[in-house]
């Protein structure tokens, strides 16, 4: 680590969006580390892109640490139920969708929070979005302020004075400002996976919300979608 870089605790999924906040915090000066989580998402190819992602953006250290969300349930990504696509007429953002994963960002904060103090870090990075996005409370700015309270009152380092932050920088950004902004920053977006039912090699379904999300915002910015599908889905 850097003597002149402050550390940053940035939580990574493999993804989009995660990728320009990793690229973002970079750029702010941070000596990034990332942080994954395997919580038993039925698509962990994610995870490895996520060690690419981490890799090539300069993170200084990666760790995935292991959560059994999965017996719990409770989700389409966590338990026996179907990811909700434009086939069966499920329209983005009406109601909470089932790929909602109870508790999965507090928990994911949490352990970036645990990370950060071990660290001496007062910085945690994440890529909740409430532009484009499926409707998850926990993608909000009053969730962000609401942890970022909590990152201070329940913390040994927040009682002794230390100010934890919770940066969301894409919280008002649309998927087509992400992709410009990823761009700028040198984000290789092929190397990301998004798609919530992604095959083992990473191939997106085509037909998911994070998969229709995606595809319009690529549009959108006028941009060639780099993404991967499974044969007979044209991106």
């Amino acid at each position: 680590m850097s003597a002149s870089r402050k550390p940053a605790v940035v939580l990574v999924s493999g993804g989009m969006d995660s990728a320009v906040v990793l690229a973002i915090a970079r750029e702010a000066g941070f000596d990034v580390h990332a942080l994954s989580v395997r919580y038993g998402q039925r698509h962990t190819s994610e995870l490895d892109a996520a060690d690419r992602v981490s890799n090539a953006l300069g993170a200084v250290a990666h760790k995935t640490v292991h959560v059994d969300l999965r017996s719990i349930g409770g989700s389409a990504l966590t338990d026996d139920i179907a990811v909700p696509t434009d086939d069966d007429g499920h329209e983005i953002g009406v109601g909470i969708p089932s790929t909602y994963v109870p508790a999965r960002n507090t928990i994911m904060l949490s352990l970036a929070l645990g990370w950060a103090e071990v660290l001496g870090s007062t910085d945690l990075f994440c890529g909740v979005n409430a532009v484009d996005y499926s409707g998850y409370p926990d993608c909000r700015p009053e969730f962000i302020a609401g942890f970022e309270a909590l990152a201070n009152l329940a913390t040994k380092a927040g009682v002794e004075g230390s100010r934890f932050r919770v940066h969301a920088p894409l919280m008002r950004m649309s998927k087509a400002d992400i992709v410009r902004e990823g761009l700028r920053l040198g984000v290789d977006f092929s190397q990301t996976v998004s798609c919530y039912q992604a095959d083992a090699d990473g191939r997106a379904c085509g037909h998911c919300d994070a998969c229709r999300l995606r595809a319009q915002g690529f549009a959108e910015a006028g941009v060639a979608d780099p993404t991967r599908y499974v044969a007979g889905v044209i991106g």
